[in-house]
């Protein structure tokens, strides 16, 4: 069993306030009568519930739920005052995961989208064990955000920074716009200090990542790892077949000229890749 107190703005961490109207909306009637005897709200019961505190969802924005406890509730004229904390030992889940499994836990779709305060008489804690994402992993070398936020539509690509590629660059970002996606490279960004944690983000957000072996540069190798170890897909290039490293062989890649008709040769074999996977996301 366990409180779920959806607001419209952000949760202001620590105290906020919910209008005692909305209290026990799209709660079952038992729960109303084992929770508000006579009319009134038995506040020390209700604290004693593990609490997930939701934003509204809207729009494309990222909105993401905590779970913690109320450790005092009072009424101010209508308003219900909840002073709170989160559970450290519990990542924040992003609504977009919590729908996926809102069910189990009697949330209905609307509830996201309307200020209220209701109780669930579900196990909240068996649910998240089930279904939340894992924390993710903390670099010491670079910031990963706290959970995933992958466009679908983006490919990113990983070749070496000089001119020469700029041709092999416009042909990846053609054949990604044939398939319905767009492709940047992270000389288009400048979002960190760090060129590294520009790279690394672009990483994390893509859903396909293209990586060039030309030239065994060790900037791409690096970036094939992150890559693989995000669990991105990965599409390997090259110019060179030799320059596909040893560990990587295994895995198939498209052979390329750097020239007119090779780049041609090149989209035509990327974008029914592209394509499927595409509509595979």
């Amino acid at each position: 069993m366990f409180n779920l107190l959806v607001k419209f703005q952000p949760w202001a961490e620590g105290r906020d306030t919910i209008p005692g109207g909305r209290a026990f909306e799209y709660t079952d009637s038992s729960l109303v009568n084992r929770f508000k005897p006579g009319g009134q709200l038995d506040l020390v019961a209700l604290s004693a519930l593990p609490t997930l505190f939701v934003q509204e969802s809207s729009g494309q924005q990222d909105q993401a739920a905590r779970v913690g406890t109320i450790s005092r509730i009072r009424d101010n004229g209508g308003n219900l005052v909840i002073d709170y904390s989160y559970d450290l030992s519990v990542p924040a889940i992003p609504n977009r995961i919590l729908q996926q499994f809102a069910r189990d836990l009697d949330i209905e779709d609307f509830e996201f989208s309307r200020t209220h305060w209701a109780v669930k008489d579900t196990d909240l804690y068996r649910a998240l064990l089930r279904y939340a994402q894992p924390r993710r992993p903390r670099p010491r070398v670079f910031q990963l955000s706290e959970f995933e936020n992958i466009e679908s539509s983006l490919v990113s690509a990983m070749m070496p920074f000089h001119p020469s590629f700029d041709p092999v660059y416009a042909t990846l970002r053609a054949s990604a716009e044939t398939a319905g996606l767009r492709c940047r490279r992270a000389d288009d960004i400048w979002e960190n200090p760090a060129v590294i944690q520009d790279v690394v983000s672009l990483i994390d957000r893509s859903s396909v990542v293209i990586c060039d072996c030309t030239d065994r540069n060790p900037n791409v190798f690096y970036e094939i790892g992150i890559a693989h170890a995000l669990g991105r897909e990965v599409v390997l290039i090259t110019q060179a077949k030799a320059d596909i490293p040893f560990d990587l062989r295994h895995l198939r890649f498209i052979e390329y000229l750097n020239n007119g008709e090779g780049l041609a040769a090149l989209r035509a074999r990327l974008e029914p890749r592209l394509i499927e996977l595409a509509q595979s996301a």
